[in-house]
């Protein structure tokens, strides 16, 4: 199930897409944009996956005791405003293992439990389809789990379930990602299940048409009956002219209505091909078992010749684009989505801290004007995430009942200005970078955790040993850093607006 308010994990602000949101009643929530997580029937998997994150919780004990104390110490501390703090440097001792065919692996051994994450990162999503296939990258995340050769339709969870282990999967822009949990005896049947499914996934046509129904009914659900996330979808697509980010993760619906098989049989010999894939693997293991499974069971698949890069760049945005939409709600939403830094650009860390200083908790400057001082917003979300290439850092404001959108906007301009124009006060900038650092320290708590972070850096950073450095760049971020890049990113003609009108709902005549 696409859920466009579901939190993951963050490379950077310890949320990936974790775009910051808080409301009039205080209540938190989550603004982001098109990740796929594949949920559906998979409520036994995911209790089994919490109890995982349970055990591992309770068995870390002793072991690892003094470093928890010592995290939760300077968890506590980050949070006081104002307090500036020398945060612990941070550094795993992942070993990189490359088979011959180009499958590219990384192992950190985290023996707190006799449990293993293993999550195999694609470098293939949105960004890597055109027109005519788009959605395709999420519509295999489903087909995955579909059956193959040796295991079944069906057996992949049944056979994972039965032995323990927990799964789940997700499609972004930038990569499809596949997440396995599980006790540490079963992983010889873990590489069994991976390495049927890329050998010999099914294409069945009876099976294509029954996934294509529920993508489709994905895609209704999703987004064509929710206004914050079609609304959301024409921001984008408006933003982007000519770089393939424009076009949705769950695919246009008639492209989903027309993929043909070939189609699909193409995509997947091309991007689930071994050289277009990294394995993380993280928890209670010898190094040595692990890269003797892999050669046993993912090194005979034969590689593929690399994928074509993406070369397309979007122009620079010469003037404000506006569109509306028109739909039947109870109120209007504004969005605002300015063009944003990649994950690897110097600018990028400089723009996480910024978002906290605007929009995180009820002390940002967003909520303070438009939820509690001048009360004419019910909620206010936003902010930007890690991709490949430059995205969006995006606002999201819902007026009150009898507010007119045009007054929202006006703040929010106002404050943007405030900011490109201002130095903020030191106390501000520790306070955001505290909670950028907290954010960080606290996404790594669990192998799966660890699992998540090493492949986002790998693959939206271009290399997992940036991780290491990231508590060094916030510290570095400056007041003039702050000023430099809202002047740089936060200008009108960089930016893009939707709004939501609302259309009354004509009545059925009486028969």
């Amino acid at each position: 199930m696409w859920d466009r308010w579901r939190r993951w994990n963050s490379p950077v602000m310890g949320k990936h897409r974790r775009i910051s949101q808080i409301s009039a009643d205080g209540g938190g929530g989550t603004y982001r944009r098109l990740l796929v997580l594949r949920m559906e029937g998979r409520s036994q998997l995911d209790r089994g996956a919490a109890g995982l994150d349970a055990l591992e919780a309770r068995r870390n004990g002793f072991a690892q005791m003094k470093n928890r104390i010592s995290l939760t110490a300077m968890f506590f501390a980050l949070c006081l405003p104002g307090t500036a703090l020398a945060a612990p440097s941070l550094e795993f001792n992942v070993q990189t293992h490359q088979l011959t065919n180009g499958m590219k692996l990384l192992l950190l051994e985290d023996h707190g439990i006799p449990n293993v994450a293993m999550h195999l990162f694609y470098r293939v999503g949105a960004r890597n389809e055109r027109p005519g296939i788009t959605g395709l990258s999420h519509f295999f995340e489903h087909m995955m789990f579909n059956g193959a050769k040796r295991f079944g339709p069906g057996m992949f969870d049944r056979v994972m379930e039965n032995n323990g282990g927990a799964n789940n999967a997700f499609t972004s822009e930038d990569m499809t990602a596949y997440q396995d949990w599980f006790p540490t005896a079963a992983m010889p049947l873990i590489f069994e299940l991976e390495a049927d499914r890329i050998v010999s996934l099914g294409f069945e046509p009876k099976m294509v048409e029954s996934e294509r129904g529920v993508v489709a009914n994905e895609r209704r659900l999703s987004v064509d009956n929710r206004n914050e996330s079609l609304l959301q979808e024409q921001l984008v697509a408006s933003a982007f002219t000519a770089h393939p980010y424009g076009w949705p993760v769950l695919g246009w619906a008639s492209d989903i209505e027309g993929w043909k098989r070939e189609d699909l049989i193409q995509y997947f010999k091309t991007y689930y091909a071994p050289n277009n894939c990294v394995v993380i693997v993280v928890g209670h293991f010898e190094p040595a078992e692990v890269v003797k499974l892999a050669k046993a069971h993912l090194e005979p698949i034969p590689p593929q010749p690399a994928p074509a890069p993406v070369t397309t760049r979007e122009p620079e945005q010469l003037g404000e684009r506006r569109i509306q939409v028109q739909k039947f709600a109870q109120l209007p939403i504004v969005q605002v989505g300015y063009h944003s830094p990649a994950a690897q650009d110097p600018d990028f860390t400089p723009m996480s801290v910024l978002e906290s200083i605007l929009l995180r908790g009820q002390s940002a400057r967003l909520y303070k004007r438009l939820v509690d001082r001048e009360q004419v917003a019910n909620s206010v979300g936003g902010g930007q995430s890690p991709h490949i290439d430059p995205f969006l850092f995006e606002f999201a404001i819902q007026p009150r009942s009898g507010v007119e959108t045009a007054k929202v906007e006006q703040i929010l301009y106002e404050e943007l200005d405030r900011v490109r124009q201002e130095l903020v006060s030191e106390q501000e900038l520790q306070k955001a970078k505290n909670a950028a650092l907290s954010d960080f320290y606290q996404s790594m708590k669990t192998i799966r955790d660890k699992a998540n972070q090493i492949g986002y850096y790998e693959i939206l950073f271009g290399d997992y040993r940036r991780l290491f450095s990231q508590v060094d760049l916030i510290g570095g971020v400056t007041r003039e850093d702050i000023r430099r890049v809202a002047q740089k990113y936060f200008a009108q003609k960089n930016r893009t607006v939707a709004v939501l009108v609302p259309e009354k709902q004509t009545a059925e005549p009486a028969k």
